[in-house]
């Protein structure tokens, strides 16, 4: 019996750690400010074809979270703004709205927070009043299912919320909003529920183009922002102004408060004055953002800290108000074929295309590294490739017959043309956010013998027709981005064998 227990703990334990293992996510917000609009079916068959595993909509439409039922994606759901008023004044209304909209549904849809409000302190009839209070009925009827523990509440604001933000060490909350912020902040504090804020570096370049700079705005800079009080660097917006939400919680003494970014994003087209609002500037941004969460990156004031982000939004929104940029935030045009092309993953192939868009080889052709991309993506592209996009790089390894010339361009020229002949060779596997090319001319060279389309196996790596500077990033470091999951699943495998023997 005592043996029969530790072992359902020592599991018990190992799903938990490996819970808490899990990293940064890039979700999408599901805005549905349109009239032509796919189904809520079609929108839920579209995310799961991308793999996109986190949602966010900005109500409760029961058939939004009925089309998620069973699809394994995690589901942020809203209490809108006009609810407010009737959800703090009576228990009884966030407790019928919990039993009609989202009980009969769960726990088939995966709803794993509720937004309570959103930006109030931007609405026109401010209603911050009575958003902690009825946060907390929306809590309590969470406690009365028991379902307080799995489903975390907070509420959304925008970076007016601050005061001041730059630079990110002076960042204040106004003080205007006191009177329901600090109470707020003890909400989240005592129930671990995340500070979440909704930042756009667009609009700070759209309308100060001459202090902030178009790189910066994009993680494109090459120079770096000082902030004189921390002496820490800034080589984008996006850091700077989290940095300045988690400087803000500090100042108040709220330490322990996580900051979950639920809005962000660029628009693809704009108004004749919004020249930045471009396909290459939109797919940029989002594409070095998503780079940048997943790999655990964190802040210059919070290295490797989790940052949870939602980009904004899954669909051009033709019933927006507002500049042209307003309804063309979106991944997808309302046919569900995409704007661009957007690396999802942060670290593999493109993901972010419709089956119409692919085309497929006829075997003749290979997928190399560019020489052009920088060696930080050509690292993270050879870790997916190595780690989850189970490539076998054995032959980059020392003494096999690829690992020379010992660089990254032909190390990762191995694991791009595995992973694209072993995935149909298709356009969308060479993707690697943009590193990947097709070629025509076989790139196999002494003993390494490039995978074909249809072979089983590679004993490859480089082509010489690859231009590349030398590496000392050696191939043991090159592969380990398996991270700590993989060590807690082997320690306890081995304590959970000792106890069972």
């Amino acid at each position: 019996m005592a043996r029969g227990f530790r072992l359902i703990f020592m599991a018990s334990l190992l799903l938990m750690l490996l819970d808490r293992c899990s990293g940064s996510f890039v979700g999408v917000c599901y805005g549905r400010n349109a009239d032509d609009l796919p189904t809520p079916d079609k929108v839920a068959q579209l995310v799961q074809l991308h793999k996109i595993k986190y949602i966010r909509i900005y109500d409760s439409n029961i058939q939004v979270i009925k089309a998620f039922a069973n699809t394994g994606v995690e589901l942020m759901v809203g209490v809108p703004d006009s609810d407010l008023l009737a959800f703090s004044q009576f228990q009884s209304n966030a407790d019928t709205w919990l039993k009609n909209s989202i009980l009969p549904y769960y726990p088939a849809t995966k709803i794993t927070y509720i937004t309570v409000g959103m930006e109030v302190t931007e609405a026109p009839n401010n209603a911050s009043a009575f958003v902690v209070p009825a946060m907390k009925n929306v809590l309590n009827a969470l406690k009365k299912v028991g379902l307080h523990k799995r489903i975390k509440v907070s509420s959304t604001h925008s970076l007016g919320v601050l005061s001041r933000s730059f630079p990110p060490s002076a960042g204040a909350f106004n003080s205007s909003h006191a009177y329901f912020l600090k109470p707020m902040l003890e909400f989240l504090a005592e129930n671990q529920s995340p500070f979440m804020i909704d930042l756009y570096p667009y609009y700070a370049y759209r309308d100060s183009p001459k202090k902030v700079s178009l790189d910066y705005a994009l993680f494109e800079s090459s120079s770096e922002v000082i902030d004189p009080n921390t002496g820490l660097l800034y080589t984008n917006m996006f850091d700077a102004q989290v940095d300045a939400i988690y400087f803000a919680l500090m100042a108040l003494n709220f330490r322990t408060i996580k900051v979950m970014v639920t809005e962000t994003g660029w628009p693809s087209k704009g108004s004749p004055k919004e020249t930045a609002a471009t396909p290459d500037n939109a797919q940029t941004y989002n594409t070095n953002l998503i780079r940048h969460v997943i790999n655990n990156t964190g802040t210059p004031a919070k290295p490797g800290e989790e940052l949870d982000v939602f980009i904004f939004s899954l669909f051009n929104e033709n019933r927006k108000p507002g500049l042209e940029s307003e309804r063309n935030w979106g991944l997808y045009y309302p046919d569900e074929t995409s704007v661009y092309n957007l690396d999802f993953t942060g670290k593999g192939a493109v993901d972010m295309t419709t089956e119409a868009n692919i085309t497929r080889s006829n075997g003749t052709s290979w997928c190399i590294a560019s020489s052009k991309a920088s060696q930080i993506d050509l690292q993270n592209a050879i870790d997916w490739a190595c780690g989850p996009g189970n490539v076998d790089c054995t032959a980059i390894q020392p003494s096999q017959p690829c690992f020379e010339p010992d660089n990254l361009v032909s190390h990762a020229s191995y694991a791009f043309n595995s992973y694209y002949q072993q995935n149909g060779a298709s356009d969308v596997a060479c993707g690697f956010g943009g590193t990947g090319v097709k070629v025509d001319k076989d790139p196999s060279y002494d003993n390494c013998i490039y995978m074909r389309a249809g072979s089983n196996k590679t004993m490859a790596s480089n082509t010489t027709a690859i231009s590349s500077t030398s590496s000392s990033s050696s191939p043991q470091r090159e592969i380990t981005s398996w991270g700590p999951s993989f060590l807690l699943v082997t320690i306890l495998f081995l304590v959970l064998s000792r106890a069972g023997a």
